[in-house]
């Protein structure tokens, strides 16, 4: 009988079994995730309490620093799954397709790279050490 949902089926096994798996782990770890800070930073908190100051002091504590690096993690590898299987599904031409890969692992990489530059090395400049 043919399936209603034109979803794919899983894979059998190999590298697009474990992406497969964790597209749906990552996805409901991420759901988590994001609706945690939409609570946190748009229920509980008020949106113009939300400036340098509240990030520096949410990033005083190593909690709010995992929590934001895990979500970016998560977020870029599972959105550069997503467009690798969607080059994969719509780019044959085996030149293209290598490129298109490449650039896609070079910017998400360097983006990747450059946020959790930025989580695990921010510094608070006080706001009256400026002349």
């Amino acid at each position: 009988m043919r399936s209603l949902s034109y979803s794919t089926p899983k894979p059998s096994g190999g590298l697009e079994l474990w992406s497969w798996v964790f597209m749906r782990i990552s996805g409901l770890v991420l759901l988590g995730l994001a609706l945690g800070h939409m609570a946190i930073m748009h229920l509980i908190n008020n949106v113009d309490v939300i400036d340098y100051q509240f990030v520096a002091g949410r990033y005083a504590r190593w909690f709010w620093r995992g929590y934001d690096l895990s979500m970016l993690v998560l977020a870029m590898l599972h959105g550069l799954n997503g467009a690798r299987i969607l080059i994969d599904d719509y780019i044959h031409v085996p030149m293209w397709h290598r490129l298109a890969i490449g650039l896609l692992y070079l910017v998400g990489g360097a983006f990747l790279i450059l946020g959790i530059g930025v989580i695990v090395f921010f510094q608070p400049v006080s706001a009256t050490s400026h002349p």
